[in-house]
């Protein structure tokens, strides 16, 4: 074989331009389409057995690739770029951002602690997320995969600066570290404490009030147990928007509580950070600006592909001091590749990192920052449609406040124990994901299944809503119908 056969470029350029522009075609025609697809669509069993099947001795060409692409891939993509998805808190994305992510695979660019574009761009759109969230200019940054990654590296801050240590570990630290959320934060702070050798049962989840925010009693009252009981409190965790309901701790008293205490402050606000962009939703979220610590996606209301989350640490020191390891082949010079500006390598755990900030540098500047809060306050007033109309609805229960853009409800039925009712909603829930028609999800809620709206989808329309609440109606009276 000839040295040029080793390589894994293209024989025929022209025949990976042709297909290019077929796949850029039929992505963007499916993109503008959108609303005329399923929401979701289950995967067949021989689809599922085709991808389990081993990989080729021999290559089968970009043509079949392409092919089998169209077959067995795309047709049974999650549908969260459809309006009616609206399961989990998942962001919509844009057309420009698939083309974002095309540029920057195309120029693969690694940043750990090299010089190129990419790397400037990453430290802009920091600097833009930063002033957006009203972090000092002193503040430091990095984009992340998402918020459960900017949390830990959050909480690895945490509790490097207020026991510091690095240098020898937990077992150099005199007393059990714990920390304090509420019980309704995101299960990525609890993993966060396991991946950080603390241990689950190291974090104390705080019970919430009626409208599911922080119980500033109760956590007082668990610091001081622990205090008493010899351990070592070290931060308070604040939420700023919940998965379940899109509460938002009281952040300022939290950063009263936290100075008052001497404990670390970090707030994970993964979608209620954007609420900043809007001058009608900011004070849901005042003092956020307050944090030690806040960690938050772009990938949702940012309008950036998946994945993108960012965290921001007021004191630049100590985010560097947690991460810095040392390596001749990662030593600085003052010209050429490694003279780089932004080391984001020594800002968290990864040293390889893809070029994630192409897609919001290149949302932010299409789109404007004006766009994006109508689009966050859009959403919000959808949320509160949809609450109104269920309130008025007697075969609909509201079982949360709405403060921000997620809404649960549940189908009351007639006669049914709450047993009955938890699987009618789950239920309802799941044939309407299967018909293709709408994807809301369930959570649970003061020992309740519930159907859960979390609107972050700027295809949205209130038409969208009005059928998905017409859906759960339907089928509610059908299953209901069934059991009887």
């Amino acid at each position: 074989m000839s040295e040029d056969g080793r390589t894994l470029d293209p024989p025929d350029w022209e025949e990976v331009r042709a297909v290019g522009h077929r796949m850029i075609d039929v992505l963007v025609d499916g993109l503008r389409d959108v609303r005329e697809q399923r929401a979701w669509t289950p995967m067949p069993e021989e689809v599922k057995a085709r991808l389990r099947a081993p990989p080729p001795r021999e290559g089968l060409g970009l043509e079949a690739v392409w092919a089998e692409l169209q077959r067995s891939v795309l047709p049974y993509r999650l549908g969260n770029v459809h309006p009616r998805f609206w399961a989990r808190v998942m962001g919509t994305g844009t057309a420009t951002g698939a083309l974002a992510g095309l540029a920057a695979a195309a120029m693969n660019n690694n940043l750990s602690g090299l010089e190129s574009s990419a790397v400037h761009v990453e430290a802009q759109v920091v600097d833009w997320l930063r002033g957006l969230m009203g972090f000092p200019e002193s503040a430091s940054g990095l984009l992340t995969s998402g918020c459960s990654l900017a949390n830990l590296i959050g909480l690895e801050v945490a509790r490097d600066s207020v026991t510091g240590v690095k240098g020898e570990g937990l077992q150099s630290v005199a007393g059990r570290l714990v920390g304090y959320a509420s019980e309704e934060a995101h299960s990525s702070v609890a993993r966060a404490f396991i991946v950080l050798g603390l241990g689950n049962g190291s974090l104390r989840r705080i019970p919430v009030d009626a409208e599911f925010r922080m119980d500033l009693g109760a956590l007082e009252r668990a610091i001081d147990e622990d205090l008493r009981a010899g351990l070592r409190p070290f931060c308070v965790v604040g939420s700023a928007g919940t998965v379940n309901t899109g509460a938002t701790d009281p952040l300022e008293r939290l950063a009263d509580l936290a100075r008052e205490r001497r404990l670390a402050f970090h707030v994970d606000a993964a979608f209620g950070a954007w609420a900043k962009l809007s001058p009608r939703l900011a004070g849901q979220v005042r003092g956020l600006e307050r944090a030690d610590s806040i960690a938050f996606d772009v990938h949702k209301w940012g309008a950036a592909a998946y994945g993108v989350g960012c965290v921001l640490v007021r004191d630049a020191e100590a985010h560097r001091r947690a991460f810095q390891a040392s390596a001749a082949y990662l030593a600085p010079h003052p010209r050429g590749v490694s003279a780089v500006e932004y080391a984001g390598h020594e800002l968290g755990p990864e040293l390889s990192r893809p070029f994630r900030a192409l897609g919001p540098w290149m949302a932010f500047q299409e789109h404007g920052l004006d766009r994006l809060r109508e689009v966050v306050e859009k959403n919000v007033e959808q949320a509160g449609r949809v609450a109104a109309r269920v309130r008025r609805d007697a075969e609909l229960e509201l079982t949360a406040p709405v403060p921000l853009n997620v809404v649960t409800f549940r189908y009351r039925g007639q006669g049914l124990s709450d047993g009955q009712l938890d699987a009618l909603n789950a239920e309802v829930v799941m044939r309407i994901q299967e018909s293709g028609v709408a994807v809301p999800s369930t959570t649970r809620l003061r020992g309740r299944t519930v159907i859960r709206l979390a609107i972050v989808n700027h295809r949205s329309l209130d038409a969208d809503l009005d059928l998905l609440v017409d859906a759960v109606l339907e089928t509610g009276r059908a299953v209901a119908r069934e059991a009887d």
